[in-house]
């Protein structure tokens, strides 16, 4: 039984084959790095952000206005600009009944009609996520609360986010369709 918490290697992605394919896979290797480590500082700061709030409210029988929004729009971020690394893990929750059922190329089809499908789902929900940052952005749309922070700001995260998703599932039905090669011999190479 494993509940997640165990210290076990993470298995390496996919080494795709064609050199295109390769450097876009190399490309948001980056920019997860990057997301994942900005994700983590974000946490920390929000969890001290909540715990202000809490302890001013409770102690000093101050009203806050600006740290539950804070604390929300980071949440968002980090979920949104995270979610094409878990992608990239195959972290997401997949429902595997038929997996035990189906042949190894049976399989391998079923993944791909799944990837081809998130692509395309992925794809329009950046769209849309890009329509909304400019409705927010072009109106100067804000929260109703009274500190009314700008609604760019976590519809921008969003549709970074869904875009990079976008491009991680691409990335991901390129490298099925031109297939990989062992990550030792591009090491070697």
């Amino acid at each position: 039984m494993s509940h997640g918490f165990e210290l076990q290697p993470q298995p390496q992605p996919e080494v795709p084959a064609n050199a295109a394919v390769a450097t876009l896979a190399w490309a948001l290797a980056q920019y997860n790095r990057l997301a994942v480590f900005l994700s983590m500082l974000a946490l920390m700061l929000t969890s001290i952000i909540l715990t202000y709030s809490v302890v001013v409210r409770y102690f000093l029988h101050q009203p806050t206005d600006w740290q539950d929004e804070a604390a929300v729009f980071m949440l968002v971020g980090m979920i949104f600009l995270c979610s094409a690394h878990v992608q990239s893990l195959r972290g997401h929750i997949g429902i595997e009944a038929l997996a035990g059922f189906l042949s190894p190329r049976a399989n391998q089809v079923r993944m791909f009609i799944v990837d081809a499908v998130s692509f395309l789902f992925c794809a329009f929900f950046a769209w849309k996520s890009w329509t909304l940052f400019y409705e927010a952005w072009v109106e100067g749309q804000t929260t109703s609360s009274t500190f009314a922070p700008p609604l760019w700001i976590p519809y921008s995260m969003m549709a970074l986010g869904m875009s990079v998703l976008t491009l991680q599932l691409l990335a991901q039905v390129l490298t099925r369709l031109t297939g990989t090669v062992p990550a030792a011999s591009k090491e070697a190479a």
